[in-house]
C-alpha cells in the first residue's frame, strides 16, 4: 500500500501535514506526536524581523471553530535558522516553512535567507496585509498575487507554495494568478474573517475586532474551493481547513488536493496529525484501494 504523494517533486511518505500556526514550529508538539509519522511540518509564520504580534484578547472561541488575532507574532528569520531548523531536522519528516512579510521585500529577505538552509519547501502567506498598498492583503489582488509570485521565485532556491486566502469575490482567479506567477504548488484555505462581539460586556472578543475564524464550521467552504481551484489549474494543492477526522481529509483528497493540512485541530485533539495518517491507511484498506494517488481528485 502507497501512501507517498509528490508536491513539486518533494516526496512526502504521507500526505498529512501540519497547518501553520497551529503547531509551532514542531518542539510544543514533539512530546506528544511522533514527528516522524506525519509528511511534513509547516512551520509557524516567519518574518525578515521579530513580529510581537497584535495586542490582547486575540483568541476566542467561536461555534464550531474559533477566531484568532495573533497578528503571526513570531521570533524572526535569525531565531528560526539558530532554533527551529536543527530541531525538526532530527525527525525524518519534510519541513515547510510559513513566510509572512509586510512588502514584497519583506519576503524575499527571509526566503533568500532560507536558500541555503535545508528546508523543503516554502509556503507563502499572502493573507498579510500589503503596507504599501494601504493594508489590503497581497492575497486579495490577482495583480499582487501574481506579482509576489513571480518575484519570489526569482529568488527561492526550494519548491514555493503560494498559500491562497479565502476572502476572495473567485478563488479561481488567485489561483490562476499564482500559477501565471510561477507557483509550484497553491495552499488552500487560509482562514475567512469573522467577528465576535461579548453581549455582556459589549465590546469586541478580540482586541482586533475581527480574526481569522477556523475550525470544522469552514469545512465545506474549503472542500468547495479546493474543489474549484483543483479544476482550474494544474498545481498540486494542499486542502486545508477544519479537518478533524481522517474523513475529512480524504474529502479534501477526493476533491482534488495532494496533500492536507490539519490546523485546529490540533488544539482540541493534539494527537489528530497521527490518528488522520493512520485513518487514511485504514480507509485504503477497507476500500481496495493500493495507492493513495488513486484518491486525489477522483470525484469530478
Amino acid at each position: 500500500m502507497n501512501t507517498k504523494v509528490n508536491i513539486a517533486g518533494v516526496e512526502l511518505k504521507n500526505p498529512v501535514m501540519t497547518a501553520s500556526g497551529t503547531f509551532g514550529s514542531g518542539a510544543e508538539y514533539g512530546e506528544m506526536v511522533d514527528l516522524n509519522r506525519l509528511g511534513a511540518v509547516v512551520t509557524k509564520g516567519v518574518a525578515n524581523v521579530p513580529w510581537p504580534g497584535n495586542p490582547t484578547p486575540r483568541i476566542a472561541e467561536v461555534y464550531g471553530g474559533m477566531l484568532n488575532a495573533i497578528g503571526l507574532q513570531n521570533p524572526g528569520i535569525d531565531v528560526f535558522i539558530e532554533r527551529d531548523i536543527p530541531f525538526l531536522k532530527q525527525y525524518d519528516t519534510k519541513i515547510v516553512v510559513n513566510v509572512c512579510g509586510k512588502t514584497t521585500e519583506d519576503y524575499v529577505e527571509v526566503v533568500e535567507r532560507l536558500g541555503d538552509t535545508d528546508v523543503d519547501l516554502l509556503e507563502i502567506n499572502i493573507s498579510c496585509p500589503n503596507v504599501k498598498e494601504g493594508g489590503i492583503a497581497f492575497g486579495q489582488d490577482p495583480k499582487a498575487v501574481e506579482a509576489i509570485t513571480r518575484e519570489v521565485k526569482r529568488h527561492a532556491k526550494q519548491p514555493v507554495i503560494m498559500k491562497l486566502s479565502p476572502n476572495v469575490t473567485d478563488i479561481t482567479v488567485m489561483a490562476k494568478a499564482a500559477e501565471a506567477g510561477g507557483a509550484d504548488a497553491l495552499s488552500l484555505i487560509n482562514t475567512l474573517t469573522g467577528m465576535k462581539i461579548d453581549i455582556h460586556r459589549r465590546t469586541f472578543a478580540l482586541a482586533n475586532k475581527t480574526g481569522g475564524f477556523s475550525g470544522p464550521a469552514v469545512k465545506p467552504v474549503a472542500v468547495r474551493m479546493v474543489y474549484q481551484t483543483a479544476n482550474a489549474v494544474k498545481l498540486p494543492i494542499i486542502g486545508m481547513g477544519g479537518i478533524s477526522t481522517a474523513e475529512d481529509a480524504i474529502e479534501f483528497l477526493l476533491a482534488g488536493a495532494t496533500a492536507v493540512s490539519v490546523g485546529t485541530a490540533n488544539f482540541f485533539n493534539p494527537y489528530a496529525t497521527v490518528e488522520i495518517a493512520d485513518g487514511i491507511e485504514d480507509y485504503m484498506r477497507k476500500y481496495g484501494v493500493e495507492d493513495v494517488n488513486e484518491l486525489i481528485g477522483a470525484v469530478k
